[in-house]
């Protein structure tokens, strides 16, 4: 194909300048030429041709320092025998480069450390799995010779690192001390997190110890706000490394409690930042009473029966009209499946919710008066077209913040099956809002499923469906047993129907029932104007006062996308808080408590547990090391011949995309023009 454009060119320059010319014979040569180079190359050209080229590049073998930076390594670790090992390190890691090895460092927070002897021990837990294997994805593809691990075995968070299945060499370095020390500790405390005013509840302490001789008894005291509630004393039988005792309490009053167990120190013990620990409860006034009652027989109620009594702290109250009769007793909220219905039945039940006002959860279906339900004012309006039915999945709508939908939940609810819902339009209005939206087969709409209305003084919800039965038994079947996502939802959508009446313009809460020490603590606040509509903009005032009367002060305002306020991270204890606003000229405030709890995992285990890094180390054909061995380490690492690994990349490239060809064919014909011109040619 060459020798054709060759060609080409030869009898195109041949015809052209064949002819006599102007020109002396030399031009005429060097015009056919640079004529015959032109049109070949363009035929060339038509062919496409490409250009190989081959880039190779070097990768150093990367060496990770990994050091478990927790607590525990330095409360129980020898300041000298840890400076000699974050010393050590940082000789291997400059001796390692010099050899031609690329060396990081990293620490469980997943970061980068210019020098191993600059890294702090402080972190509050540890998860050795989550450290190794979250090197192992950044290193993935990258020439990575190994691991070097420092740390002292005990892990208190994550996976455990023995079952997992790390593709590096792991060398570990061992710190900490194995051999037992005298100490007492509380390891672990079992409660109840909710408990009803009035009732008695048990607290389990349970005490661990070493060192001692049989006949050794340990006192044992739980406080609330410093002041003793009751004192035990318990022997700590020889053989044993734990023990068990039992505290009976009567919960008081309402509200959150922070109460502590704490053993009395024993003569000789290496640490005492363990013989505390914290028990945060609930007490709350009582169980609610939850009224189910619809128009007939149905699987509905059968569902939402055994979604309400997973959890304790409901009472369960049915009705059916004609079955089971309707008794005049008091109920916190109620659940009307097909009620108000088109036969009337169910008046009785529709009167006692009105009476008391009490807030409910309304279940459409076949059986119900939609024009009775219409004027019931609960912020949904629904106007069918006949019978007729669409067939829908639920949607969590990503805008509703009251509560929220875990990860797991919403795989959950894409595995539902299809359930009639009614045919025709439905509108929001009153500052109502979906937490459900319809899926009509792949298509998610914006019709609502799932509605919370109504007023604040009276909370209202409607479940445009009759189906969900199916939901929970499908549910059930494909997770063994356990519909927790469809039980969730019945019993938050409770929880918020029978939160306190919100006749208040200021509402300010935090937004879980506890945080711990390391936690950000956040807060959520909504403003509300005179006919209680949602404001924003406003600025407000919280005061936070723990029980030392320390107060501290912020300032937010609130916004339409619900962001919670941040306030960083608190110590451990009981707050009250405060929050104040003006809105609309008139001064607001609301009150409540939050809880902060103290973990101290790190100060559980004193004695290392070398054995699991001499496992981790075996399994990569590696061994255990100690600080006064890494001069040995780094040689070993250097017999270990990790070499460089060199990538080849070939890269293709289309001739006739290469600019400066264009620009050279451009000033030949240029040329030939320009000769031609200045030589009397046409």
């Amino acid at each position: 194909m060459i020798g054709l454009c060759l060609l080409v060119g030869v009898g195109y320059a041949a015809l052209l300048y064949s002819a006599k010319a102007p020109w002396s014979r030399a031009v005429n040569y060097a015009l056919a030429a640079v004529r015959f180079a032109v049109v070949s190359f363009l035929c060339f050209l038509l062919l496409s041709p490409f250009l190989k080229s081959t880039t190779t590049s070097t990768e150093k073998p990367t060496v990770v320092l990994a050091l478990d930076n927790s607590q525990s390594v330095a409360l129980f670790t020898p300041p000298p025998v840890l400076q000699q090992a974050t010393a050590g390190l940082t000789r291997l890691a400059e001796t390692l480069r010099q050899k031609g090895f690329t060396v990081e460092t990293r620490t469980l927070a997943a970061t980068r450390a210019a020098r191993p002897d600059s890294v702090r021990f402080g972190a509050p837990a540890t998860d050795l799995d989550g450290l190794l294997a979250g090197i192992g994805e950044t290193m993935q593809g990258r020439n990575l010779a190994g691991v070097v691990l420092l740390s002292d075995g005990l892990v208190n968070q994550g996976q455990a690192p023995e079952f997992a299945d790390y593709r590096f060499p792991l060398y570990a370095v061992g710190v900490g001390d194995t051999i037992p020390k005298k100490d007492l500790s509380l390891p672990a405390l079992s409660y109840n997190r909710v408990a009803f005013s009035g009732n008695q509840f048990p607290l389990e302490a349970e005490l661990a110890y070493d060192g001692y001789a049989a006949g050794t008894t340990a006192t044992v005291q739980l406080r609330e706000n410093g002041r003793v509630l009751q004192t035990k004393r318990v022997a700590l039988p020889a053989g044993q490394r734990r023990v068990k005792t039992t505290f009976l309490l009567t919960a008081t009053g309402t509200g959150k409690r922070r109460y502590e167990v704490r053993a009395e120190p024993l003569p000789g013990e290496f640490t005492l930042l363990n013989n505390a620990k914290f028990a945060y409860l609930d007490v709350v006034k009582g169980k609610l009473r939850v009224l189910l009652a619809g128009a007939a027989p149905h699987p509905d109620l059968k569902a939402l029966r055994a979604a309400i009594q997973q959890n304790n702290n409901f009472d369960l109250i049915t009705y059916l009209p004609g079955i089971s009769p309707l008794k005049n007793q008091d109920f916190d909220v109620a659940i009307l499946h097909q009620l108000p219905a088109r036969s009337g039945v169910g008046a009785e039940v529709l009167a006692q919710v009105a009476a008391r006002r009490a807030p409910a959860l309304y279940v459409l279906g076949a059986q119900s008066d939609f024009g009775a339900y219409n004027r019931l004012g609960t912020g949904l309006t629904v106007q069918p077209r006949g019978s007729q039915t669409d067939d829908v999945t639920p949607v969590p709508n990503p805008g509703f913040s009251r509560f929220t939908f875990e990860e797991d939940a919403l795989r959950r609810f894409s595995e539902y099956p299809p359930v009639p819902v009614p045919f025709g339009e439905a509108r929001l209005s009153g500052g109502a809002e979906a937490a459900l939206w319809q899926q009509v087969g792949r298509v998610a709409t914006q019709k609502p499923l799932l509605v919370f209305g109504g007023t604040p003084a009276r909370r209202q919800a409607t479940l445009l469906t009759e189906g969900s039965w199916q939901w929970r038994l499908q549910e059930a079947v494909e997770h063994d047993d356990r519909p927790e996502a469809y039980d969730r939802l019945v019993l938050r959508t409770l929880q918020l129907l029978t939160q306190n009446a919100n006749r208040k313009r200021l509402d300010v809460y935090p937004t879980q029932d506890a945080f711990n020490s390391s936690d950000d603590v956040t807060f959520g606040a909504e403003t509300y104007n005179a006919i209680f509509e949602r404001t924003y903009g406003e600025p407000v005032t919280l005061t936070l006062t723990d029980e030392q009367q320390k107060t501290r002060t912020f300032t937010f305002a609130p916004t339409p996308d619900g962001a919670p306020v941040h306030l960083g991270e608190l110590p451990a204890g009981l707050y009250r808080y405060q929050a104040r606003a003006t809105l609309g000229g008139q001064a607001q405030q609301d009150a409540g408590e939050v809880l902060v709890q103290e973990q101290q995992l790190e100060a559980l285990q004193s004695r290392a547990d070398h054995n699991l890094l001499a496992q981790l180390a075996r399994r990569g054909g590696q061994r255990l090391y100690f600080p006064a061995q890494l001069d040995q380490l780094t040689q070993d690492i250097e017999k270990a011949g990790y070499k460089p690994v060199i990538y080849e990349q070939e890269d293709l490239k289309d001739l006739i995309n290469l600019k400066w060809l264009f620009f050279l064919l451009l000033t030949l014909v240029t040329a030939e023009w320009a000769t031609r011109k200045y030589s009397g040619g046409v």
